[in-house]
């Protein structure tokens, strides 16, 4: 009996006080938990908003990155090579320094009293053949060069389009660059067709000097002729002066 007061009289004074121990709250502790928990997931929120504007960075420059669908390139070197083989097929004096030199001067600076007619009428007639085709080339390059308008006016639409509908800064400058490089070739017609208007008016006027010396080449022939002096003619078995 004895023993079993004994235990019992433990069990009352170890139980509460275990009971005790089990139910105590350490506020400051908690406190302390929970104040780490929101650091940290401060700290992923963070994370994952870094991670979110590394992944918009990307976007960006592969937008930045992507090229420009639209090219006019093709289109405005099939428009400069055939200007370029209107000019070759210039007329009797091509455009070459070395063609001017002999053409010009076998045609233009060659006149002498000293030539014969037919030697000055043959210059006098590829001069104006000259002219004459110095004339049609212009007016051929000129047909091309209003011909390139419609084609002009298409490609800066789209180009137009797509700098203002370009998704990043690459296609823009491409845009940009293909836009300077339609009034290149623009500037290049506008070239071509003054060297056409000057070659042509360049012929006349060297035509006309040409022209004005021959006149003088004749009439210097002319004037190396005995002058005229009037004989006795017989008509009608008369004479008479």
């Amino acid at each position: 009996m004895r023993l079993y007061v004994v235990i019992g009289a433990l069990s009352i004074t170890i139980i509460p006080s275990a009971y005790a121990q089990w139910a105590v709250y350490d506020g400051a502790n908690h406190v302390q938990n929970v104040l780490i928990a929101a650091r940290t997931l401060q700290q992923i929120d963070n994370q994952i908003t870094s991670l979110a504007n590394q992944a918009q960075m990307l976007v960006n420059q592969g937008r930045n990155l992507a090229s420009m669908p639209l090219s006019t390139l093709s289109t405005l070197q099939s428009t400069i090579s055939q200007t370029t083989a209107l000019l070759a097929q210039a007329q009797n004096i091509a455009y070459s320094v070395q063609s001017v030199e002999q053409q010009y001067r076998q045609a233009y600076t060659s006149v002498s009293s000293g030539m014969p007619d037919s030697a000055l009428f043959s210059q006098a007639q590829t001069r104006w053949q000259n002219s004459v085709g110095g004339f049609e080339d212009a007016l051929k390059l000129q047909a091309r060069v209003v011909g390139n308008i419609p084609s002009d006016s298409s490609a800066m639409n789209q180009l137009v389009s797509s700098s203002q509908t370009s998704t990043g800064a690459l296609q823009a400058a491409q845009a940009g660059n293909q836009l300077l490089a339609l009034q290149s070739r623009q500037l290049s017609d506008i070239q071509a067709e003054l060297a056409a208007n000057g070659r042509a008016t360049a012929l006349q006027q060297a035509r006309e000097a040409a022209t004005e010396a021959e006149s003088e080449a004749q009439y210097q022939h002319f004037s190396q002729h005995d002058a005229y002096v009037p004989g006795t003619v017989s008509m009608f078995g008369s004479s008479g002066n």
